[in-house]
């Protein structure tokens, strides 16, 4: 199950069977500015994966919004999540309405510049 609103992805799975891996995660995300990275997202995951806790931040610089799966992906597989299942980005509807969302809130267009340093 997953469930969108600006601002907020929520992702949930139950296990199967002993195989298989159940997760509830929350993505809450803002506009912040960081005195280095300049403008960007702050996002915050929290919630759990197999019974354990999790809350992490992240802040990703606007060049880099658009990454935020590779992020909550390594997270996810920090917290227990094999890299075979590590597939939570498979959401793509939910996954594209907050790729518009965060392009929308930080007024992204194509063709805006990109500081390079950012990718270093």
């Amino acid at each position: 199950m997953a469930m969108f609103e600006p601002g907020h992805l929520h992702i949930e799975r139950h296990a199967l069977n002993d195989k298989d891996v159940s997760y509830n995660i929350h993505l809450d995300y803002e506009v912040s500015s960081d005195p280095k990275q300049g403008k960007g997202m702050l996002f915050t995951m929290h919630g759990s994966i197999q019974g354990k806790e999790l809350k992490e931040t992240f802040f990703l610089p606007k060049e880099e919004a658009y990454n935020f799966a590779r992020n909550v992906t390594q997270i996810a597989e920090k917290y227990g999540i094999p890299k075979s299942m590590s597939s939570i980005g498979s959401m793509h509807k939910h996954y594209d309405l907050m790729f518009e969302d965060v392009r929308v809130q930080l007024n992204m267009k194509s063709g805006d510049t990109v500081n390079p340093e950012h990718f270093e």
